[in-house]
């Protein structure tokens, strides 16, 4: 599994600390044990994995993100574009519109990043 992916229960924790940082660790058990019916071990537990692979980071009881969720889910849909499309694009957007159908407002938004790019 790619780093930039997380799992379903990853991603309800990630938005604890998302929606709360800085917070300190022991005001994240609490959280996750009300949000996510966690006990203290597995949300320290999982807090490690998640500041080894370097999304968040644990200084001194303060738990603070390394990576904002906007970030991560752009490098989690640039891993799966290249992973399933051979990177391309053009390939994933032809895929995903065969099954649904854009509405014109959605056709105006993507021209206009295509128009965005063009000038950068």
């Amino acid at each position: 599994m790619s780093e930039s992916v997380l799992g379903a229960v990853e991603s309800k924790f990630a938005d604890l600390i998302w929606e709360n940082e800085p917070l300190g660790s022991g005001e994240l058990v609490r959280l996750a044990a009300e949000s996510l019916d966690w006990k203290k071990s597995t949300t320290y537990t999982v807090l490690k994995k998640l500041c080894q692979r370097g999304i968040f980071e644990n200084a001194n009881g303060t738990v603070t993100s390394l990576v904002s969720k906007e970030d991560l889910a752009a490098k989690a849909s640039e891993s799966f574009v290249d992973e399933a499309f051979a990177g391309s694009l053009p390939a994933f957007v032809a895929a995903f519109t065969s099954k649904k159908r854009l509405t014109e407002q959605e056709i105006g938004a993507l021209k206009a990043l295509i128009d965005d790019m063009e000038d950068k």
